[in-house]
């Protein structure tokens, strides 16, 4: 019931996940991203531990590939699970069990991993992976452009309700995690619609974080 994609920028060391849905707050229970380790996708019949748990492998210091085989080796009900990485060298390592739903697939390029589930195209991973690639830029923009792509070879076999975008930098916490949990519009154009907001004051949340004194003005009334 899901499409997402994993990354990493090569540029700037920046991790970040994007995914829709048909169900409800997808990125609630699928997105997760650690700045310095990697991202992680953790979907169809999610186990929502099975991210942070790829994130403490890759932390210390197992490669994405390494990571998904030891959760394979590890896990009950991995029949079920589909499972994207990223580490921190732009290695990425893909798992889809048998049962996945529907017709699925994934797809893997340098610092870049997607796959879906119940998906109107199979090819719908690859064009994802194709997009990403070809784009420049900030990361939240190619990751929404990647998602753009996914939805243009067909998305979802059935309508989308919710998305998410992710993103980590330096600090322990993700400097971007917008979510559309529930629309009857494009949950993706919600989740542009947040970016191009956000994405300017981005950085002054972080300066407000670690450096307040020094921190923008907040632009609200009775801001002084």
């Amino acid at each position: 019931m899901t499409f997402s994609i994993v990354a990493r920028c090569a540029e700037t060391g920046w991790f970040g996940m994007a995914v829709a849905s048909s169900s409800p707050a997808v990125a609630a229970r699928c997105a997760h991203a650690r700045a310095g380790v990697g991202a992680v996708a953790s979907q169809n019949i999610t186990d929502p531990a099975l991210g942070p748990r790829v994130l403490d492998l890759m932390a210390l210091g197992a490669s994405a590939e390494q990571a998904i085989a030891a959760l394979r080796g590890s896990t009950e009900h991995m029949d079920y699970r589909q499972v994207l990485a990223v580490d921190n060298r732009g290695r990425t390592a893909t798992h889809s069990g048998p049962r996945a739903l529907g017709v699925w697939a994934s797809a893997e390029g340098e610092n870049v991993a997607c796959g879906g589930n119940l998906l109107a195209d199979p090819q719908v991973p690859a064009a994802m992976v194709e997009s990403f690639e070809a784009s420049q830029g900030h990361l939240g923009d190619r990751l929404l452009l990647a998602m753009r792509a996914g939805l243009a070879r067909g998305g979802e076999a059935g309508p989308i309700h919710s998305a998410g975008l992710k993103l980590v930098d330096a600090v322990s916490w993700p400097v971007a995690d917008l979510r559309v949990d529930w629309t009857q519009d494009c949950p993706i154009a919600g989740v542009e619609a947040l970016w191009a907001l956000y994405q300017p004051q981005l950085d002054a949340y972080v300066i407000r974080a670690l450096h307040p004194t020094g921190a923008p003005s907040y632009g609200v009334p009775g801001d002084l």
